[in-house]
């Protein structure tokens, strides 16, 4: 049985492998990956144009002289 004081630490964001790099260094590293969109969060996009409601409704037909003439030409 757990209790709240004995949670796992997090993992680190970032661990140096080799080489033994300065506080400077590592503060340039995080800051270039901050900036580079390090939030973990992707960008909404729009949904594609196929399945967009305004294809679902369809035109009325035209009507008259001349309509069946017309239904055929591009819109």
């Amino acid at each position: 049985m757990t209790t709240p004081g004995d949670e796992p630490a997090p993992q680190p964001f970032l661990r140096v492998v080799k080489g033994d790099p300065t506080e400077e260094e590592l503060a340039a590293l995080v800051a270039v990956l901050a900036a580079a969109g390090g939030s973990g969060e992707t960008p909404r996009t729009a949904p594609p144009n196929w399945a967009a409601h305004h294809r679902k409704v369809r035109v009325t037909l035209p009507h008259g002289p001349g309509g069946w003439r017309s239904s055929a030409l591009p819109r």
